[in-house]
């Protein structure tokens, strides 16, 4: 007698909605129709994720009174150091896109958080540094965001979150390819 473990699967007679199986964003979206494909439900899961880690995100920093594109330009502008950054360097830098940085920026600045002055080297151009009271709200935001980041993701491993890094870069790489592609034509 022949062991069934032994025997390949022949799925030539299944049904075309057994080979795909849904995930919970169908749901969540409250979706009645399947998605047309995996590779449409994955590029939907990750829009989704996004979204909610920047509404986590946002929560989080509520406290704080600042959004996280704010959180994210203190981070880029301690990491320029003295140097600091122009508006269009730091557009660059982003984690998100935002239209209106000059707006952000002058935000920020009347809250004292960050410090502009003309390029000695280029007039034309407009130097952002992070000022002494944003660099004290950035320490202060540190290990609580750090915290709470390892409280969600901690479970995951090194290995598996190693792997789920990689794996979005890949997928990054991907799209950008497609963008760039776009722009040249």
């Amino acid at each position: 007698m022949e062991k069934v473990a032994n025997t390949p699967l022949d799925d030539s007679r299944l049904n075309k909605y057994y080979t795909f199986v849904p995930g919970r964003l169908q749901k969540e979206i409250k979706q009645t129709k399947p998605f047309e494909s995996i590779e449409e439900e994955s590029v939907l899961n990750i829009l989704r994720t996004a979204e909610v880690l920047q509404g986590a995100l946002a929560d989080f920093l509520k406290e704080f009174e600042l959004s996280p594109v704010q959180y994210n330009v203190l981070r880029i502008l301690r990491g320029a150091g003295e140097a600091g950054a122009t508006c269009s360097q730091i557009g660059e830098r982003l984690l998100t896109r935002d239209p209106d940085i000059t707006r952000l920026l002058d935000r920020m600045e009347t809250r004292g958080l960050i410090r502009r002055e003309r390029s000695s080297l280029d007039r034309r151009a407009i130097i952002t540094r992070i000022s002494d009271a944003g660099l004290s709200l950035a320490a202060a935001i540190d290990q609580p965001i750090r915290k709470m980041i390892q409280a969600k993701l901690g479970a995951f491993g090194r290995k598996k979150l190693a792997e789920l890094t990689a794996e979005l870069e890949r997928i990054r790489e991907a799209f950008e390819k497609t963008s760039s592609e776009r722009k040249t034509k």
